[in-house]
C-alpha cells in the first residue's frame, strides 16, 4: 500500500542532507523553518550532532511570519548570529514552509550577502525529495560557489558523495587506507573532513572518486569546469565479501546505487551467479543496468524478494522483518540514511 509503513521509518529529507554536506565547514547554516525540522536534522539525521559542534539554526517562523513572508526578519536574526560566531560563509536551506509561501532564495541570497559580508549559499530544498536529491545539491552549489581555478597537484584525489548519511567514521577512515594503498598521497574527503579551503583548492585533484550518487552532479560540474575526471567507486565493498561463499548465488544487493553497484562487481567477480542492485534513493542512468530495481514502499522490497530467487540479500538488517518468510542468507550491509541506526557503511 502506497505510504505505508509497518517496519522502516521515514526516510531523511533532502534538508538533512543539504545540511550533513555543509555541517562540518565552518559556516552559519540556518533551515528556514519553525524548528520542527532543524531539530529533526539535530536530533535523528546528523549523527556528528553530539560529538562536533556546527552552528546550525532554525530561523524559527512564527505563523505570522510565514504568512506575511517576512524576509527582514530572518536577516535581522541571520545578521546578528553572524556578528556572535566567526563564520566564513552562510547557507540558507529550505523545508516545505519556505516551498509553500513561496520564498524567493535568489533575493534571500542577496539580502544575506548585503548585510553580513559573507558569501551566502541558498538550496530551496523543500522536504519532499530525499536526503540524497539535497546533499546533491549542496555538493553542486558548494563547488559552485567556492571552488577557484587551479593546477592538478600530483597524487591529490577528490572523494565526493560522502556523508553521515551513507557511511561512518570507520568507513571514511578505511576509504583513505585504501586510497593510500593505491598510490594517492593526498586524500580530500568532502563532507567528512575537508574544510572549506580543501574546497576552495578542488581543481588541485587530479582525479575525484564519487562514492555515493549524491556527489556525482558536483563531479560532473567539476570535469566541465576544470577537466577534473572522475570515476564511481566505493573502495571498501570487497571487505564485505571476506566471509561468505558466493560462487553460485544468486544475489540481492540494496544500498545506495555506488556501493551496491561496486558490491556487484566484487560478488560477479567472486563468481556470484546473478547480482540484482536495488535502491531506496537516486539511481542515475549512467550507473543501472537492466533488472536493477527502484524502491519506494515497503511491499516493493517483499514483492522482489519473492519473486526473485535470491539465496543472498546484502543489506540492512532493518529490512529483514519485510521478508519473514525469506529462507536464505541476510549479509548485513548498514545503511544509516535508512535504519537510523550508526554502523559500517
Amino acid at each position: 500500500m502506497k505510504g505505508l509503513r509497518k517496519v522502516l521509518t521515514p526516510f531523511a529529507p533532502d534538508q538533512s542532507g543539504a545540511v550533513s554536506v555543509l555541517y562540518a565547514l565552518g559556516g552559519v547554516v540556518v533551515v528556514i523553518d519553525a524548528g520542527g525540522c532543524t531539530g529533526n536534522i539535530c536530533g535523528f539525521d546528523e549523527p556528528r550532532w553530539l560529538s562536533q559542534k556546527s552552528a546550525v539554526f532554525s530561523a524559527g517562523l512564527r505563523d505570522m511570519d510565514a504568512i506575511m513572508g517576512r524576509d527582514d526578519r530572518l536577516i535581522d536574526k541571520l545578521a546578528l548570529a553572524c556578528d556572535q560566531i566567526e563564520a566564513n560563509f552562510v547557507a540558507v536551506i529550505g523545508t516545505p514552509v519556505p516551498a509553500v509561501i513561496g520564498t524567493d532564495f535568489r533575493a534571500l541570497k542577496h539580502m544575506a550577502e548585503k548585510r553580513t559580508g559573507l558569501p551566502v549559499i541558498s538550496l530551496p530544498t523543500d522536504g519532499m525529495a530525499l536526503y540524497d536529491r539535497g546533499a546533491s545539491a549542496a555538493f553542486a552549489a558548494l563547488f559552485e560557489a567556492f571552488a577557484e581555478p587551479g593546477e592538478a597537484v600530483a597524487g591529490r584525489v577528490g572523494v565526493l558523495g560522502a556523508t553521515p548519511l551513507d557511511m561512518d567514521e570507520k568507513t571514511a577512515e578505511t576509504i583513505t587506507e585504501r586510497l593510500k594503498a593505491a598510490g594517492w598521497r593526498e586524500i580530500v574527503i568532502y563532507g567528512m573532513g575537508a574544510d572549506l579551503p580543501d574546497v576552495r583548492r578542488a581543481a588541485g585533484a587530479k582525479k575525484n572518486l564519487v562514492i555515493a550518487p549524491s556527489g556525482l552532479e558536483a563531479a560532473r560540474r567539476l570535469e566541465a569546469r576544470f577537466g577534473t575526471p572522475y570515476e564511481a567507486a566505493y573502495p571498501t565493498a570487497a571487505r564485505l565479501i571476506d566471509g561468505p561463499e558466493v560462487r553460485g548465488r544468486r544475489v540481492l544487493v540494496v544500498h545506495q546505487q555506488v556501493a551496491a553497484c561496486a558490491l556487484r562487481e566484487q560478488l560477479l567477480a567472486a563468481g556470484a551467479r546473478s547480482v540484482t542492485v536495488g535502491c531506496w534513493f537516486m539511481m542515475d542512468p549512467a550507473l543501472t543496468q537492466a533488472g536493477d530495481v527502484p524502491l519506494a514502499e515497503e511491499d516493493d522490497f517483499t514483492a522482489l524478494v519473492a519473486s526473485g530467487g535470491f539465496d543472498l540479500i546484502v543489506a540492512d538488517p532493518t529490512m529483514r522483518p519485510l521478508v519473514p518468510n525469506f529462507a536464505g542468507e541476510w549479509l548485513p550491509f548498514p545503511h544509516f540514511a535508512l535504519s537510523g541506526k550508526l554502523g559500517q557503511g
